[in-house]
């Protein structure tokens, strides 16, 4: 396929072997692991942990990403659809609470070809990094009960400068109101998210005016009891980190941050203790699960 599923829209020739574009990945699903991870917002999580399947390649370049071995590296195992199939079966016999499938975004159609009209028993999660396609969403629609993106960045500046991506907030925004509509206002059955959407927006060191106005738009498009916004302070300095992003949030930003959470009227969500600035809580991709 020429592919033009992700903002980058590169045209790139993609095909079941041939590896091409931004991301560097073939149109066969490539995974580093699947596991039940207990690190996800509680509502995802439950008593056993949320099935995450973590998918390689990526379409953004976030120079503090912690995945990068994958996202950047490629390191991953090659899956059929019929394989990743098993996998979500497999992950659910485990006990898992969801479906919940990490940076999926280049391999779609072969995700939506594992997923087929099943009626799965536990709801499946599309765990992003906001940098989306409205039309690609739009294939999504009816197969996915909530939506995990990030809300990186509204100002453009640090987001050529981490990420490269000075569009970001261009295709986030939108992208998000997409998912909005096709989830409509988060719904809860035993503290357990059914559906809905939970806007991840990660504080970066240095960063608090970002964060800022990444609240305000969450707080001008979304009443109370329409999405779930989770503030996470779990940025770790990877190596080769310079400048701000060399060091970890402080308390004060973080404290200044949960207050202009707070203050712009924005209850529904989570916030984190600073202790969640751990690299263990990144998993090892040694290909576990699939």
């Amino acid at each position: 396929m020429v592919c033009e599923l992700c903002p980058r829209r590169c045209r790139a020739e993609r095909t079941e072997t041939a590896a091409g574009g931004f991301c560097g990945q073939s149109l066969t699903p490539r995974a580093a692991r699947a596991m039940l991870h207990k690190w996800e917002e509680p509502c995802l999580v439950g008593e056993n942990g949320a099935g995450t399947v973590f998918f390689s390649g990526c379409s953004l370049r976030c120079c503090f990403c912690q995945n990068a071995p994958i996202s950047l590296g490629g390191a991953g195992t090659d899956l059929t659809p019929r394989r990743l199939r098993a996998v979500f079966w497999d992950l659910i016999r485990q006990g898992a609470s969801c479906l919940d499938l990490v940076t999926a975004t280049h391999f779609v159609p072969a995700v939506l070809e594992a997923l087929g009209d099943e009626d799965w028993p536990v709801p499946v999660v599309w765990n992003c990094g906001g940098y989306e396609r409205l039309e690609t969403l739009r294939l999504l629609e009816g197969k996915v009960q909530v939506y995990l993106p990030d809300l990186k960045y509204a100002l453009e500046a640090p987001a050529r400068k981490y990420s490269g991506a000075a569009d970001y907030f261009q295709w986030a925004a939108p992208a998000i109101l997409e998912m909005f509509r096709q989830t409509g206002p988060y719904v809860m059955e035993g503290g357990m998210l059914r559906r809905g959407v939970v806007i991840r927006h990660l504080l970066l060191p240095g960063e608090l005016e970002n964060t800022r106005r990444c609240i305000d738009w969450v707080a001008e498009h979304f009443a109370p009891g329409d999405v779930l916004f989770s503030l996470m302070s779990q940025y770790t300095p990877q190596p080769g980190a310079a400048g701000n992003l060399a060091r970890r949030v402080t308390a004060a930003e973080y404290r200044a941050a949960v207050a202009y959470m707070e203050n712009c009227g924005i209850t529904d969500g989570y916030t984190q203790e600073r202790t969640s600035a751990r690299e263990e809580y990144t998993p090892e991709f040694d290909g576990r699960g699939l």
